[in-house]
């Protein structure tokens, strides 16, 4: 009760809640919409969505501050790589929330002159550019752990492997993908703070690309994917050591 209480405390915990309520929302809508006699229910959980997401975005008017300090943190990186891909996410992210801001002051009527369609537009260009530049880091890291796994396979398999009679191309392929997929397998089981940014940040592009038209999916897809992503942000929320470090 203590860590609920800790959690719901937060903004970022409040806003998490707030993000998975909205994404069941639409995915049950979307499971829902197609049934007959549902009709009610569907326009109930529709304005629920609708409401939880307008209550978010009170949540988010502060996050422009903290972008900006993610930035200044991450321009310290050691490694060449999380520095200048966290960095440029840092700052995309420092624009989408100020395009977000923008949009939030037209919708409570302070700005009616705002191009609400211009402005969505460059919010979800930078969204999707943030968590690209930032799946390229998870890519990078999971690449170093594949290699220190393989690396620590080696050293227990000292004798090399003997083809078995009648070996072929087509089974020398299918073992080096089984290598491929258990290496990323060990690798992501051993580092679940590098699990969790990677699923997260995977279910949270679905949104962006469909926005801007480069992959449409679903509203059932985009719901699915953005409660995967709100159960991943609670559990880094709450658990602050799951949180994937910068090096």
């Amino acid at each position: 009760m203590d860590a609920f209480t800790r959690f719901t405390n937060q903004t970022q915990g409040r806003d998490r809640l707030f993000r998975a309520t909205q994404y069941t929302c639409m995915l049950l809508r979307y499971l829902l919409e197609p049934k007959a006699g549902k009709e009610n229910v569907v326009m109930k959980l529709k304005k629920l969505e609708s409401s939880v997401s307008t209550g978010r975005k009170w949540f988010r008017l502060g996050n422009v501050v903290h972008a900006i300090q993610a930035t200044q943190q991450s321009i310290h990186a050691t490694a060449l790589v999380p520095r200048l891909c966290l960095t440029l996410a840092n700052l995309n992210r420092v624009v989408y929330f100020i395009c977000d801001t923008i949009l939030w002051v037209r919708s409570v009527g302070l700005a009616s002159h705002v191009n609400k369609e211009k402005w969505r537009m460059w919010a979800a260009r930078h969204y999707c550019c943030s968590l690209l530049l930032s799946l390229a880091r998870d890519l990078y890291e999971i690449s170093l752990q594949m290699e220190q796994a393989a690396r620590d396979g080696a050293e227990r398999e000292k004798s090399p492997p003997q083809d078995p009679p009648g070996y072929s191309v087509a089974d020398e392929e299918t073992e080096w993908l089984q290598s491929f997929l258990l290496l990323l397998f060990r690798s992501l089981r051993k580092h679940p703070p590098l699990l969790l940014d990677t699923v997260k940040n995977f279910c949270d592009i679905l949104n962006p690309l469909d926005q801007l038209g480069i992959y449409k999916s679903n509203p059932g897809i985009i719901g699915l994917g953005g409660l995967v992503s709100s159960l991943a942000g609670i559990v880094i929320v709450a658990y602050p050591h799951m949180k994937l470090k910068t090096q």
